[in-house]
Protein backbone atom coordinates (compact mmCIF):
# COMPACT_ATOMS: atom_id res chain seq x y z
CA UNK A 1 0.00 0.00 0.00
CA UNK A 2 1.27 3.69 -1.14
CA UNK A 3 2.38 5.63 2.15
CA UNK A 4 0.50 9.21 2.27
CA UNK A 5 3.44 11.46 1.91
CA UNK A 6 4.05 15.29 0.32
CA UNK A 7 2.66 14.13 -2.96
CA UNK A 8 -0.58 13.26 -1.71
CA UNK A 9 -0.84 16.47 0.67
CA UNK A 10 -0.45 18.62 -2.49
CA UNK A 11 -2.58 16.24 -4.50
CA UNK A 12 -4.98 17.19 -1.72
CA UNK A 13 -4.39 20.96 -1.49
CA UNK A 14 -4.71 20.63 -5.83
CA UNK A 15 -8.14 19.24 -5.39
CA UNK A 16 -9.37 21.31 -3.10
CA UNK A 17 -8.51 24.63 -4.81
CA UNK A 18 -10.32 22.99 -7.70
CA UNK A 19 -13.08 22.74 -5.59
CA UNK A 20 -12.95 25.80 -4.29
CA UNK A 21 -12.35 27.59 -7.64
CA UNK A 22 -15.72 25.72 -9.51
CA UNK A 23 -17.82 26.39 -6.20
CA UNK A 24 -17.18 30.09 -5.93
CA UNK A 25 -15.67 30.68 -10.04
CA UNK A 26 -18.15 28.54 -11.50
CA UNK A 27 -21.03 30.63 -10.08
CA UNK A 28 -19.63 33.73 -11.60
CA UNK A 29 -19.15 32.23 -14.83
CA UNK A 30 -22.92 31.27 -14.77
CA UNK A 31 -23.90 34.48 -13.54
CA UNK A 32 -22.57 35.82 -16.78
CA UNK A 33 -24.41 33.48 -18.63
CA UNK A 34 -27.76 34.17 -17.26
CA UNK A 35 -26.46 38.33 -17.90
CA UNK A 36 -26.88 36.61 -21.52
CA UNK A 37 -29.97 34.99 -21.68
CA UNK A 38 -31.88 37.61 -19.54
CA UNK A 39 -35.07 37.35 -21.07
CA UNK A 40 -38.95 38.36 -19.96
CA UNK A 41 -40.31 41.61 -18.27
CA UNK A 42 -37.66 41.52 -16.04
CA UNK A 43 -34.93 41.45 -17.86
CA UNK A 44 -33.27 44.85 -16.95
CA UNK A 45 -33.24 43.64 -13.53
CA UNK A 46 -32.21 40.05 -14.02
CA UNK A 47 -28.74 41.33 -15.27
CA UNK A 48 -28.60 43.97 -12.47
CA UNK A 49 -29.39 41.12 -10.21
CA UNK A 50 -25.70 39.47 -11.79
CA UNK A 51 -24.35 42.87 -11.58
CA UNK A 52 -24.71 43.18 -8.16
CA UNK A 53 -23.90 39.65 -7.04
CA UNK A 54 -20.81 39.71 -8.92
CA UNK A 55 -19.41 43.34 -8.15
CA UNK A 56 -18.00 42.66 -4.71
CA UNK A 57 -15.15 40.23 -5.94
CA UNK A 58 -15.54 39.19 -9.42
CA UNK A 59 -12.45 38.17 -10.23
CA UNK A 60 -11.04 37.34 -6.56
CA UNK A 61 -12.00 33.96 -7.34
CA UNK A 62 -9.36 33.19 -9.68
CA UNK A 63 -6.83 32.90 -6.51
CA UNK A 64 -8.14 29.58 -6.67
CA UNK A 65 -6.87 28.77 -9.72
CA UNK A 66 -3.87 30.44 -9.67
CA UNK A 67 -3.16 28.15 -6.15
CA UNK A 68 -3.76 25.10 -8.23
CA UNK A 69 -1.53 26.00 -11.19
CA UNK A 70 0.98 27.06 -8.84
CA UNK A 71 0.83 23.78 -7.03
CA UNK A 72 0.69 21.63 -9.88
CA UNK A 73 3.74 23.41 -11.92
CA UNK A 74 5.91 23.35 -8.68
CA UNK A 75 4.78 19.96 -7.03
CA UNK A 76 4.05 17.71 -10.11
CA UNK A 77 6.54 19.32 -12.83
CA UNK A 78 5.64 16.29 -15.10
CA UNK A 79 2.23 16.64 -15.25
CA UNK A 80 2.17 20.24 -15.68
CA UNK A 81 4.30 19.65 -18.43
CA UNK A 82 2.14 17.43 -20.44
CA UNK A 83 -1.25 19.07 -20.16
CA UNK A 84 0.32 22.43 -20.41
CA UNK A 85 2.06 21.19 -23.97
CA UNK A 86 -0.69 18.89 -25.20
CA UNK A 87 -3.70 21.16 -24.24
CA UNK A 88 -2.42 24.23 -24.84
CA UNK A 89 -4.80 25.32 -27.72
CA UNK A 90 -8.39 24.72 -24.96
CA UNK A 91 -6.05 26.11 -22.24
CA UNK A 92 -5.26 29.27 -24.04
CA UNK A 93 -9.21 29.95 -25.58
CA UNK A 94 -10.26 28.96 -21.76
CA UNK A 95 -7.85 31.72 -20.50
CA UNK A 96 -8.92 34.06 -23.08
CA UNK A 97 -11.94 33.97 -22.37
CA UNK A 98 -11.44 34.62 -18.56
CA UNK A 99 -9.68 37.53 -20.03
CA UNK A 100 -12.68 38.82 -22.21
CA UNK A 101 -14.99 38.29 -19.10
CA UNK A 102 -13.45 40.12 -16.91
CA UNK A 103 -12.63 43.15 -19.18
CA UNK A 104 -16.27 43.02 -20.82
CA UNK A 105 -17.86 43.03 -17.41
CA UNK A 106 -15.87 46.58 -16.39
CA UNK A 107 -17.80 48.16 -19.44
CA UNK A 108 -20.73 45.56 -19.79
CA UNK A 109 -22.67 49.16 -19.20
CA UNK A 110 -21.24 50.26 -22.18
CA UNK A 111 -22.21 47.50 -24.80
CA UNK A 112 -19.90 44.69 -23.94
CA UNK A 113 -22.64 42.84 -22.26
CA UNK A 114 -22.63 40.20 -24.65
CA UNK A 115 -18.67 39.63 -24.83
CA UNK A 116 -19.14 39.39 -20.97
CA UNK A 117 -22.03 36.38 -22.07
CA UNK A 118 -20.18 34.80 -24.25
CA UNK A 119 -17.07 34.75 -22.68
CA UNK A 120 -18.66 32.97 -19.72
CA UNK A 121 -20.00 30.42 -21.52
CA UNK A 122 -16.97 29.41 -23.41
CA UNK A 123 -14.50 29.54 -20.41
CA UNK A 124 -16.10 26.93 -18.18
CA UNK A 125 -16.83 25.13 -21.66
CA UNK A 126 -12.58 24.64 -22.81
CA UNK A 127 -12.08 23.80 -18.98
CA UNK A 128 -14.09 20.87 -19.02
CA UNK A 129 -12.85 19.49 -22.68
CA UNK A 130 -9.60 19.85 -20.72
CA UNK A 131 -11.00 17.79 -17.69
CA UNK A 132 -12.05 15.29 -20.28
CA UNK A 133 -8.59 14.94 -22.30
CA UNK A 134 -6.68 14.65 -19.13
CA UNK A 135 -9.02 11.92 -18.11
CA UNK A 136 -9.68 10.36 -21.13
CA UNK A 137 -6.11 8.10 -21.76
CA UNK A 138 -5.58 9.95 -25.00
CA UNK A 139 -3.88 12.90 -24.10
CA UNK A 140 -0.67 12.34 -26.04
CA UNK A 141 -2.23 11.55 -29.25
CA UNK A 142 -2.34 15.25 -30.51
CA UNK A 143 -2.88 18.97 -29.77
CA UNK A 144 -6.84 18.57 -31.16
CA UNK A 145 -8.24 15.14 -30.89
CA UNK A 146 -7.92 14.29 -27.19
CA UNK A 147 -10.37 17.38 -26.49
CA UNK A 148 -12.72 17.08 -29.42
CA UNK A 149 -14.22 13.63 -28.67
CA UNK A 150 -18.15 13.06 -28.21
CA UNK A 151 -16.99 12.64 -24.63
CA UNK A 152 -15.10 15.79 -23.91
CA UNK A 153 -17.68 17.67 -25.50
CA UNK A 154 -20.42 16.49 -23.40
CA UNK A 155 -18.53 17.23 -20.41
CA UNK A 156 -17.88 20.20 -22.02
CA UNK A 157 -21.54 21.09 -21.94
CA UNK A 158 -22.03 19.37 -18.82
CA UNK A 159 -19.54 22.58 -17.12
CA UNK A 160 -21.15 25.14 -18.50
CA UNK A 161 -24.72 23.57 -17.52
CA UNK A 162 -23.43 22.71 -13.60
CA UNK A 163 -22.10 26.80 -13.56
CA UNK A 164 -25.58 27.76 -15.10
CA UNK A 165 -27.23 25.40 -12.24
CA UNK A 166 -24.86 26.51 -9.64
CA UNK A 167 -25.30 30.68 -10.46
CA UNK A 168 -29.09 30.55 -10.98
CA UNK A 169 -29.50 28.54 -7.30
CA UNK A 170 -27.09 31.79 -6.07
CA UNK A 171 -29.18 33.97 -7.58
CA UNK A 172 -32.23 33.21 -5.92
CA UNK A 173 -30.79 33.55 -2.94
CA UNK A 174 -29.62 36.89 -3.74
CA UNK A 175 -32.58 38.39 -4.66
CA UNK A 176 -34.70 36.68 -2.15
CA UNK A 177 -36.41 40.10 -1.50
CA UNK A 178 -38.29 40.36 -4.85
CA UNK A 179 -40.31 37.08 -4.56
CA UNK A 180 -41.01 37.49 -8.98
CA UNK A 181 -37.53 37.66 -9.41
CA UNK A 182 -36.18 34.72 -7.53
CA UNK A 183 -38.97 33.04 -9.33
CA UNK A 184 -36.84 34.00 -12.69
CA UNK A 185 -33.74 32.34 -11.27
CA UNK A 186 -35.66 29.76 -9.55
CA UNK A 187 -37.10 28.34 -12.54
CA UNK A 188 -33.62 28.79 -14.47
CA UNK A 189 -32.18 26.39 -12.02
CA UNK A 190 -35.01 23.93 -12.59
CA UNK A 191 -33.92 24.06 -16.08
CA UNK A 192 -30.30 24.23 -16.02
CA UNK A 193 -30.96 21.18 -13.09
CA UNK A 194 -32.44 18.85 -15.68
CA UNK A 195 -29.67 20.18 -18.38
CA UNK A 196 -27.14 19.15 -15.05
CA UNK A 197 -28.92 15.48 -15.13
CA UNK A 198 -28.86 14.51 -18.66
CA UNK A 199 -25.74 15.54 -19.40
CA UNK A 200 -24.14 13.86 -16.53
CA UNK A 201 -25.81 10.72 -17.97
CA UNK A 202 -24.61 11.24 -21.48
CA UNK A 203 -20.98 11.65 -20.08
CA UNK A 204 -21.39 8.37 -17.86
CA UNK A 205 -22.62 6.53 -20.77
CA UNK A 206 -19.81 7.82 -23.08
CA UNK A 207 -17.15 7.46 -20.72
CA UNK A 208 -17.34 3.45 -21.16
CA UNK A 209 -15.27 4.13 -24.57
CA UNK A 210 -14.17 8.06 -24.10
CA UNK A 211 -12.65 7.42 -20.82
CA UNK A 212 -12.69 3.60 -19.75
CA UNK A 213 -10.49 4.12 -16.41
CA UNK A 214 -12.86 6.80 -15.18
CA UNK A 215 -15.82 4.79 -16.27
CA UNK A 216 -14.31 1.85 -14.29
CA UNK A 217 -14.03 4.01 -11.03
CA UNK A 218 -17.31 5.59 -11.48
CA UNK A 219 -19.32 1.93 -11.47
CA UNK A 220 -17.19 -0.38 -10.01
CA UNK A 221 -17.66 -0.22 -6.43
CA UNK A 222 -20.70 0.54 -4.07
CA UNK A 223 -18.63 3.86 -2.89
CA UNK A 224 -18.97 5.03 -5.94
CA UNK A 225 -22.56 4.35 -6.51
CA UNK A 226 -22.99 6.00 -2.81
CA UNK A 227 -21.65 9.28 -4.19
CA UNK A 228 -24.01 9.11 -7.37
CA UNK A 229 -27.00 9.02 -4.98
CA UNK A 230 -25.79 11.32 -2.46
CA UNK A 231 -24.97 13.98 -5.50
CA UNK A 232 -28.18 13.70 -7.11
CA UNK A 233 -29.58 14.31 -3.97
CA UNK A 234 -27.91 17.56 -3.23
CA UNK A 235 -28.74 18.64 -6.95
CA UNK A 236 -32.78 17.75 -6.19
CA UNK A 237 -32.60 18.86 -1.98
CA UNK A 238 -31.27 22.46 -3.80
CA UNK A 239 -34.38 23.07 -6.05
CA UNK A 240 -36.71 21.36 -3.43
CA UNK A 241 -35.37 23.92 -1.24
CA UNK A 242 -35.94 26.93 -3.44
CA UNK A 243 -39.30 26.04 -3.59
CA UNK A 244 -39.67 26.38 0.03
CA UNK A 245 -37.73 29.51 0.00
CA UNK A 246 -35.00 27.92 2.44
CA UNK A 247 -32.59 30.00 0.06
CA UNK A 248 -29.25 29.09 2.27
CA UNK A 249 -29.90 26.00 2.22
CA UNK A 250 -30.60 25.47 -1.15
CA UNK A 251 -27.19 27.43 -1.86
CA UNK A 252 -24.99 24.79 0.92
CA UNK A 253 -26.99 21.90 -1.33
CA UNK A 254 -25.39 23.27 -4.64
CA UNK A 255 -22.40 23.97 -2.95
CA UNK A 256 -22.26 20.58 -2.11
CA UNK A 257 -23.30 19.20 -4.91
CA UNK A 258 -20.33 20.61 -6.84
CA UNK A 259 -18.06 19.37 -4.32
CA UNK A 260 -19.37 16.03 -4.93
CA UNK A 261 -19.07 16.13 -8.60
CA UNK A 262 -15.34 17.13 -8.67
CA UNK A 263 -14.77 14.75 -5.99
CA UNK A 264 -16.01 11.87 -7.89
CA UNK A 265 -14.19 12.83 -10.64
CA UNK A 266 -11.03 12.66 -8.47
CA UNK A 267 -11.53 9.85 -6.30
CA UNK A 268 -12.25 8.08 -9.43
CA UNK A 269 -8.74 8.23 -11.42
CA UNK A 270 -6.94 7.91 -8.11
CA UNK A 271 -3.97 7.93 -7.67
CA UNK A 272 -3.31 9.37 -11.56
CA UNK A 273 -3.17 13.17 -11.75
CA UNK A 274 -3.44 12.30 -16.19
CA UNK A 275 -4.45 9.30 -17.62
CA UNK A 276 -2.98 6.71 -18.35
CA UNK A 277 0.58 6.95 -17.35
CA UNK A 278 1.00 10.21 -14.47
CA UNK A 279 0.37 9.24 -10.94
CA UNK A 280 0.91 11.55 -7.89
CA UNK A 281 4.54 9.29 -7.19
CA UNK A 282 5.95 9.43 -10.45
CA UNK A 283 5.01 12.87 -11.77
CA UNK A 284 6.17 14.46 -7.68
CA UNK A 285 8.99 16.88 -8.50
CA UNK A 286 11.89 16.69 -5.82
CA UNK A 287 11.21 15.91 -2.21
CA UNK A 288 12.52 19.44 -0.89
CA UNK A 289 10.22 21.39 -3.15
CA UNK A 290 7.10 19.10 -2.18
CA UNK A 291 7.99 19.76 1.66
CA UNK A 292 8.71 23.54 0.71
CA UNK A 293 5.16 24.10 -0.75
CA UNK A 294 3.01 22.05 2.02
CA UNK A 295 4.57 24.51 4.64
CA UNK A 296 3.92 27.58 2.25
CA UNK A 297 0.45 26.35 1.69
CA UNK A 298 0.18 25.58 5.57
CA UNK A 299 1.43 29.32 6.64
CA UNK A 300 -0.89 30.96 3.31
CA UNK A 301 -3.96 29.51 3.66
CA UNK A 302 -4.61 30.12 7.67
CA UNK A 303 -4.11 33.77 5.66
CA UNK A 304 -5.88 33.63 2.12
CA UNK A 305 -9.33 32.28 3.04
CA UNK A 306 -10.27 34.43 6.40
CA UNK A 307 -9.23 37.64 3.88
CA UNK A 308 -11.27 36.37 1.10
CA UNK A 309 -14.25 35.91 3.47
CA UNK A 310 -13.89 39.08 5.17
CA UNK A 311 -13.39 40.87 0.94
CA UNK A 312 -16.45 39.13 0.34
CA UNK A 313 -18.32 40.47 3.37
CA UNK A 314 -17.33 43.91 3.59
CA UNK A 315 -17.89 44.72 -0.40
CA UNK A 316 -21.27 43.17 -0.42
CA UNK A 317 -22.47 45.08 2.14
CA UNK A 318 -21.24 47.94 0.53
CA UNK A 319 -22.89 46.84 -2.41
CA UNK A 320 -26.39 45.99 -0.52
CA UNK A 321 -26.48 50.12 0.97
CA UNK A 322 -26.26 51.13 -2.84
CA UNK A 323 -29.63 52.57 -3.92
Amino acid sequence: MTSFGTEHLLGLALGLALVLYFVAGGADFGGGMWDLLASGPRKALQREAVSRALGPIWEANHVWLILAVVVLFAGFPRAFQLITTQLHVPLTLFLIGVVFRGSAFVFHQRGWGRVFGWASLVSPLFLGMCVAAISSGRIEEGYFSPWTTPFAIVIGLFAVAQCAFLAAVFLAFETRKDPELSGDFEARAFLSGVAVGVLAFLALLLSRRGAPMLFEGLTGSPLAMLMHVMTATMAVSALWFLRKRAFELARFSAAVQVALVLGGWMSSQYPFLVVPGLTLENAAGHASARTAIVWALLAGLPVLAPSLWLLFKVFKQERQRQP
